[in-house]
């Protein structure tokens, strides 16, 4: 073969662009257009009718209010950080068990010229967009109600976006482990609805018993719940800012290491 030939072949290959997992998140939202009036219903008719029914509903009982504001407005918050962990927990489950077990996606992007972390990193990405619009959804019928009671919510999107990745990094890692999704059944009966229930979205933590209320606080939800309800109410945080924002970040670089393991013991031949 000439050095002609040679240099002409490498001009010629297509060559992977700059960020690699673009494509990956490319092909997620292209496929998430096709679909995306499915989830119209759960990403935002849901967030308000979840309002009317504890917000409003639940609140005409709580007469009192909770921590000096109305209940409307303190659960407002908690129901908004429980929204982004339940959306990243959907997305990083069956879909990621179908790209491996049914649809094979994920093989498919493996034999074309992407690591392993582009395929985890573009799926991931993909992740925090729908949980960043479905939490903006959220915040939105917030505002409607009047409940942001300080300039402080405008961080509520970096928020909910570090809870998602802390909780979506090791749902990846766990569903990548597994080969049926009877496990996932587990996953949401014993830690999704728990985590819900009990890290203070609908009530105070204090209400619990010391050894659900130290469970409530090893979750990442219940550290999300408070960091957004400070934001939205303009209170302090139960526990130091900094503490949560290095535990949520804790879990997903935890989770992301884990990730990276089970897909490449998966995809690597």
């Amino acid at each position: 073969m000439s050095v002609e030939t040679v240099e002409r072949d490498r001009t010629t290959r297509p060559r992977l662009p700059r960020v690699p997992a673009l494509p990956v998140l490319e092909y997620h939202l292209v496929a998430y257009r096709c679909t995306f009036r499915g989830s119209v219903f759960s990403s935002f008719l849901l967030p308000l009718l979840t309002v009317l029914g504890f917000g409003v509903g639940v609140g005409a009982y709580v007469r009192q209010g909770v921590g000096g504001f109305s209940y409307l407005d303190w659960v407002l918050p908690g129901l908004l950080a429980s929204t982004a962990l339940q959306v990243a927990v959907a997305e990083s489950s069956w879909p990621v068990l179908g790209n491996f077990e049914w649809i094979k996606i994920y093989f498919a992007q493996a034999a074309a010229p992407l690591r392993v972390v582009d395929i985890l990193g573009g799926h991931l990405a993909f992740v925090l967009f729908r949980v960043l619009t479905s939490s903006l959804a959220f915040l939105l019928v917030a505002a409607a109600f009047g409940a942001l009671h300080s300039v402080w919510a405008l961080a509520v999107p970096v928020l909910v976006l570090l809870i998602g990745l802390a909780v979506s990094a090791p749902t990846v890692a766990f569903t990548a482990s597994i080969r049926t999704d009877s496990y996932l059944a587990i996953l949401f009966r014993f830690a999704v609805v728990p985590m819900t229930l009990f890290s203070g979205v609908f009530f105070p933590v204090d209400a619990l018993p010391m050894v659900l209320r130290w469970l409530a606080y090893v979750s990442p939800l219940w550290h999300g719940v408070d960091l957004v309800r400070s934001a939205v109410l303009g209170v302090a945080p139960q526990w130091s800012i900094v503490g949560h924002l290095l535990y949520l970040a804790a879990w997903a670089a935890v989770g992301w290491l884990l990730a990276v393991a089970r897909f490449r013991r998966r995809l690597v031949i």
